[in-house]
């Protein structure tokens, strides 16, 4: 019984950060600019003697041991491969880990963002400022009772379907 809630629960996770975060356009995004980048560097080093990039796998591990900071990754020996190479690193880095700080933040972030939210919010600033408000303040706070009380109704009529 736990563990198919708990399977729910990591399911409704990733369906939320897919949906609503920045999290996979940035990963896509990721791995076609890994890509480029890394054809680039080939053919930036192919002409190069004694460069350790000769092949599109070795520029492709190139790729992730330099923006992963690991510090592992061979120095380009050309020129343009050092331009190519650098770019990458700062280009990379900011992508993969602005990806896992925009993901955290927008996750955590949506709940504040539901229209109900800001619903119950308002009612509850206007309630505690009732004394002081004016008529059409008062009918602004009715409608927006309303409002509320249309929203339950329809989130009841949803799950007893």
């Amino acid at each position: 019984m736990k563990r198919n809630r708990y399977r729910s629960r990591l399911r409704r996770f990733f369906r939320d950060v897919s949906a609503h975060t920045p999290f996979i356009g940035l990963v896509w995004l990721l791995i076609v600019l890994w890509l480029v980048f890394s054809a680039g560097l080939l053919l930036a080093e192919s002409g190069v003697p004694e460069s350790s990039i000769d092949s599109y796998g070795a520029a492709l591990y190139w790729g992730v041991a330099a923006f992963s900071t690991a510090g592992i990754a061979d120095m380009p020996l050309s020129g343009l491969g050092r331009l190519i190479g650098g770019t990458w690193i700062v280009v990379g880095s900011v992508l993969f880990f602005g990806a896992i700080v925009a993901t955290i933040t927008g996750y955590f972030m949506r709940p504040m963002q539901r229209p109900h939210k800001k619903i119950i919010d308002t009612i509850e600033y206007n309630l505690e400022q009732l004394d002081d408000l004016d008529v059409d303040e008062l009918d602004l706070l009715r409608e927006t009772v309303d409002t509320l009380i249309a929203h339950v109704e329809r989130l009841r009529e949803k799950r007893s379907v």
